[in-house]
């Protein structure tokens, strides 16, 4: 099993298939804006193929309903697994349970926390994301210097559910960035959790402007988040030509909201590819072919200057 870091290619899989095979799918979550994109990437490169069918379910936020439709998959036949984690420090049993059944497994999205212990019939497709939140940290810290904040600034930080890999490396990546010499004058005022949902940021930013704490950027670990924010803050009348505001994703609503002049920086994530390279890897595992176990699909920063490139693309 080669290990190299590369992007994912699937172009060739669009060709006919010598036979019908099947790919078992289950979601984290149905009800989300990125992971829907992602979803949505899998169906239609699969209604693309001939003699490829996938069943997608969704196990609702549930570890145990995940780990049941692995089970379910395996049992009936499938040819490979697609996964979503819904816990990724939970994954060790459906990497057992895939592999007790002979089936070959791929995560996706979201990093397994046995990622590096995979079975060669197993493979990881995401992007990297040491990259997301440092894009998205550094272009926050020189939008405020451009805005004269060099010499102090305060900011909040939103994190997503704090059992998810990309939120605790997400977050990382906000420290490490505030760390350098370049962005320290950044005070973190707060960082919580908003387990990556609008409705939850909402509700943790009016809690914060409710202490009337002072604070110059907001700076979220996904765009979800990120719009939360801005609602409370924009129901309180704030201006956001004053205040910095980043996430990541690039969701079709954080462009409107960066058209906007909302939202001032993300960092799209290419759900779709990422969804058509872990079909590409089931596929190709469930033929006995080599695939690259770790495939990562590169982060590109967004910002005003070329959110026009972005609109169409997820």
């Amino acid at each position: 099993m080669k290990k190299t870091l590369i992007a994912a290619g699937f172009a060739s899989l669009m060709s006919t298939t010598a036979m019908a095979e099947t790919i078992g799918v289950s979601m984290a979550l149905f009800d989300d804006n990125f992971l829907t994109v992602l979803r949505n990437g899998i169906q239609e490169l699969a209604d693309g193929m001939e003699g490829v069918d996938v069943q997608i379910e969704d196990a609702q936020n549930d570890v145990a309903k995940q780990l049941d439709q692995i089970n379910n998959f395996a049992a009936s036949g499938v040819d490979a697994i697609i996964v979503n984690p819904v816990d990724t420090s939970a994954t060790e049993a459906m990497t057992k349970a895939a592999a007790d059944a002979g089936v070959p497994l791929v995560y996706v999205n979201r990093q397994p926390i046995n990622v590096d212990t995979l079975p060669d019939n197993q493979a990881f497709v995401a992007s990297n994301e040491i990259e997301s939140g440092t894009l998205e940290t550094f272009e926050v810290c020189k939008m405020l210097r451009a805005m004269g904040k060099g010499g102090g600034a305060k900011a909040y930080v939103m994190m997503g559910e704090l059992s998810n890999q990309a939120a605790v490396q997400r977050t990382k990546d906000v420290e490490d960035i505030l760390g350098i010499d370049m962005c320290n004058f950044i005070t973190v005022v707060d960082q919580q959790t908003a387990n990556w949902s609008r409705d939850e940021a909402q509700d943790l930013m009016t809690n914060w402007l409710s202490t009337g704490e002072e604070f110059d950027a907001v700076i979220a670990n996904n765009d979800e988040m990120a719009i939360g924010a801005i609602q409370a803050m924009k129901a309180q009348g704030l201006d956001m030509a004053e205040i910095v505001v980043g996430g990541v994703d690039a969701t079709q609503d954080a462009l409107a909201a960066m058209q906007a002049g909302d939202l001032d920086v993300t960092v799209f994530q290419n759900a779709a590819g990422q969804g058509g390279g872990a079909l590409d890897a089931a596929l190709r595992l469930s033929r006995g072919e080599d695939v690259d176990q770790k495939v990562y699909i590169p982060f590109e920063l967004v910002t005003p200057a070329n959110v026009d490139e972005y609109t169409s693309k997820n």
